[in-house]
């Protein structure tokens, strides 16, 4: 009778013994920041306000149809610039994108010169938080109303 009990849930072990040691053998999945993308009306205008501007490098694109600008913004991410929105849209401050610079206050001069506004986190004009690990940081808003933080993060 215990031969009989055995075979009768003899799959039912194997499926639970093979199906735990598959789990056990699964490598975890790793994952990385690959780009971010914003959509614009004005590719040019965006174009010039991240490579001016914020200085971005760009990058070659496979597409080749004259939509798109793609950058540089680390060792493997990159920003996508699409041009096609149809009108410029309200966001929020805090959904934004940040880059760290290294001179902090050339920067502010580089915005004043080009007649960029910036502002704090609380949104005086022509001022900036100092955070309390004393990083400094501004926001300031592309040409279709995307926020930025610049800050001096190292």
């Amino acid at each position: 009778m215990a031969c009989n009990q055995v075979k009768k849930y003899l799959p039912a072990l194997l499926i639970l013994f093979c199906s735990n040691s598959i789990v056990a053998q699964e490598k975890p999945i790793s994952i990385t920041h690959n780009h971010n993308a914003i959509y614009v009306t004005d590719l040019k205008a965006a174009g010039k306000f991240y490579s001016t501007i914020i200085g971005l490098d760009s990058i070659p694109e496979p597409f080749r149809l004259g939509r798109h600008i793609w950058y540089k913004i680390s060792e493997h991410g990159q920003l996508h610039v699409i041009a096609g929105a149809k009108e410029k849209k309200e966001y929020y401050k805090n959904q934004h994108t940040c880059f760290s610079v290294s001179d902090f206050k050339a920067f502010l001069q580089k915005l004043e010169v080009n007649a960029i506004p910036y502002e704090d986190v609380a949104g005086k004009k022509q001022s900036f938080t100092t955070r309390v690990d004393g990083v400094h940081q501004i926001w300031i808003q592309d040409p279709d109303g995307y926020w930025i933080e610049i800050n001096d993060a190292r």
